[in-house]
């Protein structure tokens, strides 16, 4: 039984090679948010402040909030890029993570070489990687482009490679951030329908994105987060209704 289990968690950070009373520090404190600790000799950001979550399977949760709220340092959080400062958090079942798909292309070899460099470096087997790559190739529609080296692929050519290798794993967590675009308009209405398939199979999702639509879309449960904290969790709704009035209180104020 795939699940998630975060209790109080804390994630601090120095920002190193700036002085404390210098200006920088103050435009960075306006910019996180005012979640630079005051009195340090190195500017500690206080990312992520006494998070609980507790995620089963069938959960689908939109983590919903302004810039620097938060929200992609909870999934790398829970990918395990971030180790927390203080609290708990497991994990059960096989994560996948979109937060950068093209992580690892290497350019001086092939697609066909990316695809199972990407593929091991996911965490797939390499018998599923072969069982896989025609289906993944066919679907980049790459061609004899794939026997040549990546460095030479527009950038639309390249996510889509990154994209099709990604969306071909099957996941027990799914963590997105932001929905996965492709780069290329002509390739979208093929490319919404197999992230869709993707997102489907998997069974739980976590999701961070600023489209109302796609969190109504995707999810079935949101928190709402404000400076490293969940303000509120419930319904998409519930939280969206929240989001936008704490956002109509801060241009009132």
């Amino acid at each position: 039984m795939s699940s998630i289990e975060i209790r109080n968690v804390h994630l601090d950070y120095p920002i190193v090679g700036i002085g404390n009373r210098s200006l920088k520090t103050h435009i960075l404190d306006a910019a996180t948010g005012g979640l630079i600790s005051a009195g340090e000799s190195v500017p500690i950001v206080k990312a992520l402040r006494d998070v609980s979550l507790s995620l089963t399977e069938g959960d689908r949760l939109g983590l919903v909030g302004h810039n620097g709220a938060g929200k992609s340092t909870l999934l790398k959080v829970l990918a395990g890029i971030y180790q927390p400062t203080a609290g708990f958090i497991a994990t059960i079942g096989r994560i996948v993570s979109t937060l950068n798909i093209s992580l690892g292309m290497e350019p001086e070899a092939t697609g066909l070489e990316n695809i199972i460099i990407r593929g091991l470096l996911l965490g797939m087997k390499r018998a599923e990687i072969y069982e896989k790559l025609d289906e993944i190739a066919a679907f980049t529609e790459l061609g004899e482009y794939l026997n040549l080296p990546v460095r030479i692929y527009s950038s639309g050519m390249a996510t889509r490679l990154a994209f099709a290798t990604v969306t071909a794993m099957d996941s027990d967590i799914l963590l997105m951030d932001e929905v996965i675009g492709t780069g290329d308009a002509d390739f979208m209405d093929k490319a919404e329908r197999r992230l869709n398939e993707f997102m489907t199979r998997s069974k739980i999702t976590v999701l961070a994105s600023h489209s109302d639509s796609m969190i109504r879309r995707f999810c079935n449960r949101a928190v709402l987060l404000k400076r490293g904290q969940i303000m509120f969790a419930g319904s998409v709704e519930d939280v969206l209704s929240a989001y936008h009035d704490s956002a109509v209180e801060v241009v009132q104020v």
